[in-house]
């Protein structure tokens, strides 16, 4: 899934090792557990060789996994299959409504068309007993780190996002979402609701044009980005800089002043 993820190439990487890419197949159902679990052992890798890793990305629930003190609750096989029978038939609007009344947070926090999310949230809160979001850290830290958030004005980053998406459709991103089809994508219930890929998809299954598809993976990006910024607000530990298109130069200065700054201390 390299075009919809904007995955850089080998030659962007200009030799800087970048750890955990492709490591998951398209039919593999990701686990923030799991990503915990990996991220974890590079960092302490990478630690004891004496390197500074950097962890780059933008779902703030696999940032806080590798990060923080987290646990996950475990699973309860019968109560995961009832809900996810329940979501095939009813579909996630029906479950999102049932989330909404048992814990309001999460449901502004999880999109009404995730269902694989709100069935895990809906199976946490049926084990525990309690919200899901009480299952969430606190702010602390398993590793002492600097936290940087980029900011963006909303009239410019709706902007970057709409060519963002033109790139990726350029780039040939029908062509590589028909390619990865046929290896299982849409079988894969992380890989197949992932931006882009599941517009593509559903336009080959016929459920809206190609442009329609083009024009929603636009307006999803926009709804994620808006989450993301929200979800990143709330943590105190995040600096903020400007990454308006004017203060680009300055902008790796000031953060690794930032990075520097608690080490030369």
């Amino acid at each position: 899934m390299d075009i919809g993820t904007a995955k850089l190439t080998p030659e962007e990487r200009e030799g800087v090792p970048h750890h955990l890419l492709d490591i998951w197949d398209v039919t593999v159902t990701a686990s923030v557990a799991e990503y915990q679990r990996l991220a974890r052992e590079r960092i302490d890798a990478l630690l004891a060789e004496g390197r500074w890793p950097i962890l780059v990305g933008g779902s703030g629930l696999y940032v806080r996994g590798a990060v923080d003190n987290l646990e996950f609750p475990g699973t309860d096989p019968e109560v995961r299959a009832r809900l996810e029978e329940e979501l095939a038939l009813r579909g996630s609007g029906a479950l999102h409504a049932r989330l909404a009344a048992a814990d309001p947070e999460a449901a502004h926090a999880i999109l009404p068309s995730n269902g694989r999310r709100i069935v895990r949230a809906l199976e946490v809160i049926e084990i525990t007993g309690q919200p899901f979001t009480a299952n969430l850290p606190g702010h602390d830290s398993v590793y002492d780190t600097v936290q940087i958030g980029v900011d963006v004005a909303r009239p410019e980053l709706d902007e970057r996002i709409a060519r963002r998406v033109d790139r990726m459709w350029d780039a040939g991103l029908v062509e590589e979402v028909r390619a990865l089809e046929a290896q299982g994508l849409r079988e894969g219930r992380t890989a197949s609701r992932a931006l882009g890929y599941q517009q593509v998809l559903a336009a080959f299954a016929g459920d809206c044009t190609a442009e329609a598809a083009r024009a929603e993976t636009v307006r999803a990006t926009k709804r994620f980005a808006r989450r993301q910024d929200s979800w990143f607000r709330r943590d105190p530990r995040v600096h903020w800089l400007s990454g308006a298109a004017a203060d680009l130069t300055e902008l790796p200065h000031l953060a690794l002043a930032l990075v520097e700054r608690p080490v030369t201390a």
